[in-house]
């Protein structure tokens, strides 16, 4: 098994460990929380986005597909989810406000190591599911920062929010949790 393969198995439980000591660092700042709130209700509106056009492969156990996405924001970016949560990540620590800006880096650098590891590894298996089209894709539309213009070959793949909203119910209650024990904290230490 890769490393990659590894970590896409293990990747609900990486950010455990994470969430665990910013909550143990907290020392929350009004403008900084609220700051971080920002970014993390913004990474999981990138979240949704995606999903809404993916669909429940991202909760599968192993990368499988009908269709290659390009349109929504498939058409900007290979991976929003993973931008989605960089920004959930960056928000959360910023929120938490402990050890700032270590911890700020120290997250950073963990999630951009980590997504490497599964990028690599999912890439390859699209590679492998759909060929010749995933690499013209992959050669066109970049990683993590937007297309100005949108992926010319486009799929006709509609959004579904409610089932993205569905699927995304296990992330809504991790961060509601996490937003909850800041506060706890917030209170404890005030």
């Amino acid at each position: 098994m890769s490393i990659g393969q590894l970590v896409f198995k293990l990747r609900w439980y990486i950010p455990v460990p994470f969430f665990i000591a910013a909550v143990i660092l907290a020392t929350p700042q009004r403008d900084l929380a609220i700051f971080g709130g920002i970014l993390m209700v913004f990474g999981e509106l990138v979240r949704l986005a995606g999903i809404s056009y993916i669909g429940a492969y991202t909760r599968a156990r192993e990368i499988a597909a009908d269709e290659l996405i390009t349109n929504g924001p498939f058409a900007y970016l290979r991976h929003p989810m993973y931008l989605g949560n960089m920004f959930i990540y960056i928000g959360a620590s910023i929120l938490g406000g402990g050890w700032l800006p270590y911890m700020l880096y120290l997250v950073i650098l963990f999630f951009s190591v980590l997504f490497a590891f599964r990028i690599t590894y999912e890439e390859s298996q699209l590679t492998k599911l759909f060929g010749e089209e995933y690499i013209t894709y992959k050669e066109v539309v970049p990683l993590f920062f937007p297309r100005l213009t949108p992926y010319p070959g486009k799929s006709k793949k509609r959004p579904h929010i409610t089932e993205a909203i569905k699927s995304e119910k296990f992330t809504f209650l991790a961060l509601f949790a996490y937003l909850l024990l800041i506060l706890f904290s917030w209170y404890i230490k005030t």
